[in-house]
């Protein structure tokens, strides 16, 4: 029986129709034509295939394409990674006008003393330093997360010397420059707010307690596993030579060793078995 329906299906597919066309006047056949519904089929599948491949054709190599969704050629994206570039260009040169005019102000209503104004440049930077002031509720909010970051220590266990040591940040702040021995720096400077306190960063004995006229006050203290840790610029000492410290405890206050400095600095060593390390390895400032 299915191979029978299926003679059938095939038999009518195939089945050819003879289309014929006569002329009126004279019934003259003009054209004849054997036609299946095998050959409308074909003929329909190769005329969407031609129509499908053209339209391809006309948006792949035609400006079209660009409108598909997620297509861009490379042409477009350098325009409009130039067009962004520019436009940021644009914006820092108008706030930089704006500040101008801002300090021209400034100097005409009275507020800026001409013969303090060394150039219009220094005054434009002057005037961004004064823009990116810390506000109120940003201010609150660094204290916050200072107050609840504090006690976020970092247990280092990946040398084998400092095994089991944990270490304090010495002040909140932020660091300045960075350690580099070959040009006499051996430590990290941090830079942080007026009269903020020196905490030792671990458990030791106060072995030097001093003021130098370079260094302001300088206080130094032995660890275990000879470890020496450093603070200097501080503006006075709240420990003395021979006293025990715990790690995290307030050891001096910070300050300026040069006044002309607006922000005071804590210059922070630490050394092991004579050699300077970098404290970026142990300290998470």
């Amino acid at each position: 029986m299915k191979k029978k329906g299926r003679k059938v299906f095939w038999h009518n597919i195939k089945f050819k129709y003879k289309l014929t066309i006569f002329n009126e006047n004279t019934l003259e056949e003009v054209v004849a034509i054997h036609v299946s519904k095998l050959n409308g089929l074909s003929v329909l599948l190769a005329t969407c295939t031609v129509i499908f491949l053209v339209a391809a054709a006309i948006i792949a190599f035609t400006p079209l394409r660009n409108y598909l969704p997620g297509y861009m050629n490379s042409e477009v994206r350098s325009q409009i990674v130039a067009n962004a570039l520019r436009a940021d260009s644009l914006e820092q040169v108008l706030e930089r006008q704006s500040r101008y005019v801002m300090n021209i102000q400034d100097i005409l209503s009275g507020q800026v003393k001409t013969d303090t104004v060394q150039s219009i440049d220094s005054l434009t930077t002057l005037r961004a330093e004064q823009l990116m002031e810390r506000s109120k509720e940003e201010e609150e909010f660094r204290k916050k997360y200072e107050e609840k970051e504090r006690y976020n220590l970092t247990e280092v266990t990946y040398t084998r010397e400092a095994a089991g040591l944990i270490f304090y940040r010495p002040t909140r702040g932020i660091m300045s420059r960075d350690f580099n021995p070959s040009e006499g720096h051996f430590g990290v400077d941090l830079t942080a707010d007026p009269r903020e306190g020196v905490l030792a960063a671990l458990d030791g004995t106060v072995i030097l307690a001093t003021y130098t006229a370079d260094a302001g006050y300088v206080i130094q203290i032995q660890h275990a596993q000879n470890f020496i840790t450093v603070y200097k610029h501080c503006a006075s000492l709240m420990k003395k030579t021979g006293d025990k410290v715990k790690g995290g405890e307030v050891i001096a206050l910070l300050g300026n060793a040069n006044e002309k400095k607006e922000n005071p600095q804590l210059h922070f060593e630490l050394w092991h078995k004579g050699n300077p390390i970098n404290p970026v390895k142990y300290v998470v400032f």
